[in-house]
């Protein structure tokens, strides 16, 4: 896929070709891969249509975000951003974590990683530092929707310094399977989703390339290219 021509960029985890793969497409209705709208599984005992739950994710694919979506600096282009990305994946080592767990974060549903995620944050606060010079800074109506008067002071640190809230130590891995429910609906997602997911969880989780994705002018985000964590 071309590199250039993207609103924005983002480096992402997304799991390789696969069952997994495969199933989270179809749940959230986007395959970034293909570019390609799947069926929905149909699942019982969801609180609510599939495509309502899916709606606010599925623009964004079946990720884990590393370094957040940003708009390329002045001056810079996707090329040279694909080629700094690709020489600090080759210095970056796999992390391998012991799996991964269905949860509710909050109103969200999503997979997280178990045991010690520190290596994972390590990686993560890496990437988004030597990226950083790629991000052209927000505007004031971008930091406006991060509600900052709702944030903690240090994500609004983060937010200035950054661009985003959560990262470096606000840094919290997670692949998103809804939008935001009410508790009791979150809930009963998880024991919807819970049989379906199992057997698809990956034991041990590794971490073992990134992907760099572009959203195009639909809104939608597409990989463009994977990386492979080889330091």
């Amino acid at each position: 896929m071309a590199i250039g021509g993207f609103a924005r960029y983002a480096i992402y985890w997304a799991p390789e070709p696969g069952p997994l793969a495969d199933w989270a497409a179809g749940w959230l209705g986007w395959d970034p891969v293909g570019g390609t709208e799947p069926s929905h599984p149909d699942l019982p005992g969801l609180p609510r249509p599939v495509t309502e739950i899916t709606a606010t994710p599925r623009k964004y694919g079946f990720h884990g975000t590393v370094k957040p979506p940003f708009r390329l600096a002045d001056g810079l282009d996707a090329a040279e951003l694909d080629q700094t990305a690709r020489a600090l994946c080759a210095d970056l080592a796999p992390v391998a974590l012991p799996g991964l767990a269905l949860h509710r974060i909050g109103g969200f549903v999503a997979l997280t990683p178990e045991g010690d995620q520190t290596a994972l944050a390590g990686l993560a606060a890496r990437v988004v530092g030597a990226l950083d010079r790629f991000r052209l800074p927000p505007d004031a109506a971008e930091i406006a929707r991060r509600r900052p008067e709702r944030l903690s002071e240090r994500q609004r640190e983060h937010l200035a310094r950054w661009g985003y809230p959560y990262v470096m130590d606000e840094f919290r891995f997670h692949l998103t399977l809804s939008g935001d429910l009410p508790a009791a609906e979150a809930e009963a997602l998880v024991s919807a989703l819970a049989p379906a997911v199992a057997p698809l969880l990956p034991r041990p989780f590794s971490v073992d390339s990134l992907c760099l994705f572009g959203q195009a002018d639909d809104g939608r985000f597409r990989l463009i290219e994977r990386y492979a964590l080889t330091g």
